[in-house]
């Protein structure tokens, strides 16, 4: 087939095909006013395993760093933005709307997935993983359209802040789920207690390495006479912090998030500036990978197997996120612009997801009891995730950086002549 005239190219000339050809396919999509990572996701379904095949299922895994080094930067990206001053005007409302916008999802897809399969632990799961953003796509869109105002600030906060809190969703919910699981097959496994402790670990260990990193980056970052030579303390810091986070399975997301939350919050505004310019310079690089292979991962011959309960998960999801959010904005005070627009720039859902989906898959196996299909109930659970999650995960990126381009423009903070 196509894909066998890839077989020999190396990672670089892939990686430097889809830097170029990626760059023209966002540039050309905007004609349709359509922002540009969805060129760059469009791009990577043409080249993926179902159509050309030029990046297949056993090559995915020699790009993922690239995944990674993407997400780190993103989340440093965030980090920057987190002024203090700027939360403090945004309010208690911000507060209200990760609190309510992430409950609402959980509530709503728990609900809508029980009524449809009646399967308690199977309902819980889709539920604890529909909390879980992808703060990529709305952080693109915001800065390829140099978005600026108070719904802007408000995502940045929302989408850095409500990663956090979807792992100790996640991770309180999976503990039960285990539990429940153990006492269908007859036994236990591990301590209950430790089990619910432990995303509480993983947030709390995420802070600390951002805060030790952050502190130690801001003390070098002062002592530099050339700002063209911050790029390589920001390069090689994400790349440590994210490498940390992977090796002690901490949040990723979190931990550079909190590195710039830090920095931002203690060093100088000439210096913030200097980062923000640097991190300009290159981001775009990064969007263009990062979107493009995400794109890589969509199997269009599965999308027929996605069945009736993705469809419930996907408007179960999206009820959830929109209507919890314009509660919590409402609940806070927050100006009629976040009630009305906040929802539409939360939806994106990518790789955290698709990372707890397989952790799912893993940690549940051979738990439960046993089915008609020969499969153990955790079994089940497991394969039904993986691959309603993979699935719509897909749907969300491309329809979450469209409306989240939609709300901004609403609501006056974007220049879509740009």
């Amino acid at each position: 087939m196509f894909a066998s005239y890839f077989l020999d190219l190396s990672a670089l000339f892939i990686v430097g095909f889809i830097t170029i050809i990626g760059y023209y396919f966002g540039k050309n999509i905007r004609y349709i006013k359509l922002p540009s990572i969805i060129g760059y996701m469009l791009l990577g379904v043409l080249i993926g395993p179902s159509l050309f095949g030029i990046i297949t299922d056993a090559s995915q895994a020699n790009f993922g760093f690239i995944t990674d080094i993407a997400l780190g930067f993103v989340a440093f990206s965030i980090g920057l933005e987190l002024r203090m001053i700027t939360l403090r005007k945004l309010g208690k409302s911000i507060v209200y709307i990760i609190l309510l916008e992430s409950l609402g999802a959980f509530i709503v897809v728990f609900g809508g997935i029980y009524l449809l399969t009646g399967n308690l632990p199977l309902a819980l799961i889709f539920a604890a993983l529909a909390p879980a953003s992808a703060p990529a796509g709305t952080v693109a869109v915001i800065r390829e359209y140099k978005a600026q105002g108070s719904l802007t600030q408000a995502l940045y906060a929302v989408v850095g802040f409500d990663d956090g809190l979807g792992i100790i969703i996640f991770g309180f919910t999976a503990a039960l789920v285990e539990f429940l699981l153990g006492k269908q097959s007859g036994h236990q496994s591990g301590n209950f207690g430790m089990a619910m402790l432990h995303p509480l670990m993983e947030l709390g260990l995420s802070t600390v390495v951002g805060l030790v990193f952050g502190g130690l980056f801001s003390w070098l970052a002062r002592k530099l006479k050339s700002s063209d030579d911050l790029f390589v303390l920001i390069f090689g810091f994400i790349l440590i912090v994210s490498g940390l986070s992977i090796s002690y399975n901490l949040s990723l997301i979190f931990s550079n998030m909190v590195m710039g939350f830090l920095i931002v919050n203690t060093q100088p505004h000439s210096l913030n500036k200097k980062l923000h310019d640097q991190l300009h310079k290159y981001l775009p690089i990064l969007f263009i990978l990062f979107f493009t292979l995400a794109g890589t991962n969509l199997h269009i011959s599965k999308i027929p197997a996605l069945g009736l309960i993705g469809v419930i998960y996907a408007l179960s999801r999206t009820v959830g996120l929109v209507g919890g959010s314009k509660l919590g904005a409402l609940i806070g005070g927050a100006s009629q612009k976040l009630r009305k627009y906040i929802g539409l720039g939360i939806l994106s859902q990518a790789g955290v997801a698709i990372g707890l989906a397989l952790a799912v898959k893993k940690d549940f196996a051979g738990l439960g009891e046993m089915l008609d299909s020969g499969l153990t109930s955790g079994d089940h659970i497991g394969a039904v995730v993986l691959t309603t999650i993979t699935v719509t995960c897909i749907f969300f990126e491309f329809i979450g950086p469209i409306l989240a381009k939609y709300g901004l423009k609403k609501a006056g903070e974007i220049n879509t002549e740009e």
